[in-house]
């Protein structure tokens, strides 16, 4: 018997008058529609990093956006993928897929699915769009798992699609993907490319002069390395009012709003400061918030520069706010070396473990935050220069959101059938 899919979320579609109007069948196992090979674990012995036997898959870490990328081979295999074969993570996590492109070994953890009489890519994506459901069936005391009989009684194509159509989405669902990937790949080079520059603007300036050697590494001979309290006017812990999504209280930034770098007001919450804190906490333009507590390490410490986002706007007590001496450092600098190699392994190497798993900093570590002190003018130039690449983020960013929330909308509804290929308005080559 065909295995429904549990929760409406991964069933909404049509119902069974709706598909015999249409001329559809009910789902189909997959086994009905695949070859399925689970994973074996070959010998230990096998196993190598220099490239001797086939590529060696044990899970989802070895999956990436689209195809795994080998880390391990091995000689004496036991299972095999073939080229073009669908392969999903069978132990937790549960679900995730990748396309194999080259013939490989697959341990336990993964299985291989290869498809007969449905569309390759169709089914590929149509795993997609019940991963969740897939998650939920496994089971186990230390990890989760699936096994062969659960993924052959999978229920696919539960709306009937004919082939010709199944090639028709995955071919539009394929476009999608890969503008996706297009854009994450623009990401990751903007990335690599800014975390490039800000270690030679930070280690050799911009007047191509001698180096000196310094408890953070080498910097141009001119300039200073000073604790930031000798150049920092003030550092304040926030308000611990409650706050919400009432409008009627004041904004009042959070660590979600602190994502390193600028500030995010998309999940703004208010609160009502006192009347003490009213002067004393209100953000000023040029303000930097370093985050105080987080449970991930390498977040205590984060920091933003907040540049007039919202008016009258102020910040919680997880948040430190750093006010500086304008005239000997540059915010847009301060706030740029923060995220550097150095800035981040000192401020999250100084953060103590708390007995709740937190990590926390406070404002007598960060004020023994040595920080390169070239001149003024030397900071606005690099502050600029590095802000010239991230005001291309936010479009890119923007661009990339966009396309996956089509993905997922229309993931769903071709799949479902809600909608059909010959109804969506797709753009023409002119």
């Amino acid at each position: 018997m065909v295995q429904k899919l549990s929760g409406k979320g991964d069933r909404e579609g049509i119902d069974e008058d709706s598909r015999r109007d249409r001329g559809m069948s009910d789902a189909v196992m997959l086994s009905d529609v695949a070859m399925l090979v689970m994973g074996q674990s070959p010998p230990s012995t096998s196993y190598n990093d220099a490239g001797d036997g086939l590529p060696f898959y044990q899970g989802k870490t070895d999956f990436g956006a689209t195809y795994p990328t080998p880390r391990i081979y091995c000689s004496e295999p036991k299972k095999l993928a073939e080229e073009g074969d669908i392969l999903m993570s069978v132990r937790a996590p549960v679900g995730a897929t990748n396309l194999c492109n080259t013939k490989s070994c697959i341990g336990r953890g993964i299985a291989a699915i290869r498809a007969n009489g449905i569309d390759r890519d169709f089914l590929y994506f149509y795993l997609k769009k019940i991963e969740g459901y897939i998650d939920s069936l496994g089971s186990g005391a230390i990890f989760k798992a699936i096994n062969k009989s659960q993924l052959a009684e999978l229920p696919i194509n539960d709306a009937g699609i004919s082939l010709p159509e199944q090639k028709k989405i995955a071919h539009i669902l394929s476009t999608v993907q890969r503008a996706i990937e297009a854009q994450e790949r623009i990401i990751a080079t903007t990335t690599e490319l800014k975390k490039a520059l800000m270690q030679k603007l930070f280690t050799e300036g911009l007047r191509n002069e001698p180096k000196k050697q310094t408890e953070i590494g080498p910097v141009p001979k001119s300039w200073e390395v000073v604790p930031l309290e000798q150049i920092a006017e003030s550092f304040q812990y926030g308000t611990s009012v409650k706050c919400g999504y009432d409008v009627k209280g004041k904004p009042v930034l959070r660590i979600p709003n602190v994502v390193g770098g600028a500030v995010d007001i998309n999940d703004l919450k208010f609160g009502k400061p006192k009347p003490n804190e009213i002067g004393n906490l209100r953000l000023q333009s040029g303000d930097l918030l370093f985050v105080r507590t987080n449970g991930v390490k390498e977040n205590a410490g984060r920091c933003s520069l907040f540049e007039d986002e919202i008016e009258d706007c102020y910040f919680a007590s997880y948040l430190i706010r750093v006010r500086l001496d304008p005239r000997r450092l540059n915010p847009s600098f301060l706030n740029e070396y923060s995220r550097t190699e150095v800035g981040t392994s000192f401020l999250s190497g100084k953060s103590i473990r708390t007995a709740d798993g937190k990590f926390n900093i406070n404002s007598g570590t960060l004020k023994t935050m040595l920080v390169p002190v070239p001149a003024i003018y030397e900071q606005e130039e690099i502050a600029r220069a590095l802000a010239s690449i991230d005001s291309k983020s936010p479009i890119t960013r923007a661009k990339l959101s966009a396309l996956q929330d089509l993905f997922r909308t229309l993931l769903h509804e071709l799949m479902t059938a809600k909608t059909r290929v010959h109804e969506l308005e797709l753009p023409t080559k002119g």
